[in-house]
C-alpha cells in the first residue's frame, strides 16, 4: 500500500507541475500582450530599418560560366594508332597533359598568373578602352583613397600583351598592388567548383556589385584559362607537327633537286658521243636514285605528318562551354516589402526577448 501511495503522490505532483507550467506560459503571454504598444513600435522601427537597408544596399551580380572538361580517356580511340606509330619510332603526342587531371584545373583558375593576365586584359567600357584592373579600382573607389598618395595616384598598369618594353619591366609597387587585388578576387569575387562530383562539369562564378565587371571578368578569365589550357595540352604534339613539317619540306627539296639534276644533265649533253655515255648515264642514274629514295622517304613522312596532325586535332577541343553569362545577370537584390516584413518580425522578436528577460530577472530579485 505504501508503494501505491508514493505513486499516487508522484502522479499528483507531475500533474500539478504541468498545470503550473501552463499557467506560467499564459501569464507570460498576457504580460507580452500588455506590452503590445512597445512591441509594435519596435516592429515598425525594424521594418523601417529593413526598408532603408533594401533601398541603399547595392545588389551583388553573379556571372556564371559552365563548361565540360574533356576527359583524358576520351582519346582512347587513338591508343592503337599511337601504339603502332611508336613501333615505327613516331611520337604522336597526346599522352601528356596529366597536370590538368582531377581538380588541378580548378587551381589554375585561381592562380595568380591567370588572374593577373585577366586583370590586364583590355575591354571597352562606357565607350573607352581600359583594363579590367582599372574597372576594379573604380568599382572599389580605390582611386579616391590613392589620390593623396602621389606614387599610387600616378600608378599605371601596363598590358603585358602589348608591344611595349615598359610592360616587361618589373615594378615592385604595381606587382604588390596586383597581388593584393588577386587575393581579394580569390576571397570575395571568384569561386570555381564542380557542382556534381560524379560529372566533369565545372562552374566558374564571379560575384561583383558592378554587373559589367562581373560579366567581363568572367568572360576574360575563362578565355585566358582555356587558351592556356589548350596551348599546354597540345604543345608537345604541335611541336612534333612542326618538326615533321620541317623535315618533310627538307626531304621534298632534296627530291626536287635530284629530279632537276637528272633533267639538267640530259639538257647539258644533247649530242652526246656514244662512246662517252658515262658523262650522261652516271649523273642521271645517281639523280634518279636519289629522287626515288627521297620519294619513298617523303611518302612515309607525309603519312606520319598527317597522323600527327590528326592527333593534334583530337586533342584541341579540350573545353566545351555549356552556359555563358548573359546580361542582365542574376542578383541577390532584396525586395523592399520582404525587407520591411523581415525587419518588423526581427524587431518584434528582439524587444519581446528583452522584455521577457527583464521580467525574469525582476521576479528573481523580488
Amino acid at each position: 500500500m505504501s508503494l501505491e501511495n508514493v505513486n499516487s503522490t508522484s502522479s499528483d505532483s507531475d500533474e500539478i507541475s504541468l498545470k503550473e507550467l501552463i499557467l506560467k506560459i499564459r501569464d507570460w503571454w498576457r504580460y507580452l500582450l500588455s506590452k503590445w504598444l512597445i512591441i509594435i513600435a519596435f516592429g515598425l522601427m525594424g521594418g523601417t530599418i529593413g526598408y532603408i537597408y533594401a533601398y541603399f544596399r547595392k545588389p551583388v551580380y553573379t556571372a556564371t560560366t559552365t563548361f565540360v572538361l574533356e576527359d583524358e580517356k576520351s582519346a582512347g580511340g587513338l591508343g592503337s594508332l599511337a601504339g603502332l606509330a611508336s613501333i615505327a619510332g613516331v611520337d604522336l603526342g597526346g599522352s601528356g597533359g596529366g597536370i590538368f587531371q582531377g581538380d588541378n584545373i580548378l587551381g589554375l583558375y585561381k592562380s595568380r598568373t591567370m588572374l593577373e593576365q585577366t586583370l590586364l586584359t583590355k575591354i571597352v567600357a562606357n565607350g573607352t578602352t581600359q583594363l579590367l584592373v582599372d574597372l576594379y579600382i573604380q568599382e572599389n573607389d580605390l582611386n579616391k583613397d590613392w589620390a593623396e598618395k602621389p606614387e599610387l595616384a600616378n600608378l599605371t598598369f601596363f598590358d603585358t600583351k602589348a608591344n611595349n618594353q615598359k610592360a616587361f619591366k618589373p615594378n615592385r609597387l604595381r606587382d604588390s598592388i596586383l597581388g593584393v587585388i588577386v587575393s581579394d578576387l580569390n576571397k570575395n569575387y571568384l569561386s570555381v567548383a564542380k557542382p556534381d562530383k560524379k560529372l566533369s562539369t565545372i562552374e566558374v562564378n564571379v560575384k561583383a556589385k558592378n554587373e559589367f565587371f562581373a560579366k567581363a571578368f568572367n568572360d576574360a578569365l575563362v578565355k585566358n584559362v582555356s587558351e592556356f589550357y589548350v596551348h599546354t595540352k597540345t604543345k608537345k604534339t604541335l611541336r612534333n607537327v612542326q618538326i615533321l613539317q620541317e623535315k618533310t619540306d627538307s626531304v621534298k627539296a632534296v627530291m626536287n633537286g635530284a629530279i632537276y639534276t637528272a633533267v639538267a644533265v640530259a639538257d647539258a649533253t644533247p649530242n652526246l658521243n656514244p662512246t662517252r655515255q658515262v658523262q650522261r648515264a652516271v649523273p642521271t642514274q645517281k639523280a634518279q636514285f636519289s629522287a626515288e629514295t627521297n620519294k619513298s622517304i617523303v611518302a612515309e613522312m607525309v603519312k606520319n605528318l598527317e597522323m600527327t596532325k590528326f592527333s593534334l586535332l583530337k586533342e584541341t577541343p579540350l573545353i566545351q562551354v555549356i552556359d555563358q553569362p548573359i546580361l542582365p545577370l542574376k542578383n541577390d537584390r532584396t525586395g523592399k516589402m520582404k525587407a520591411i516584413l523581415l525587419g518588423g518580425i526581427i524587431g518584434g522578436l528582439i524587444i519581446s526577448l528583452i522584455l521577457t528577460i527583464r521580467r525574469f530577472f525582476k521576479n528573481i530579485l523580488t
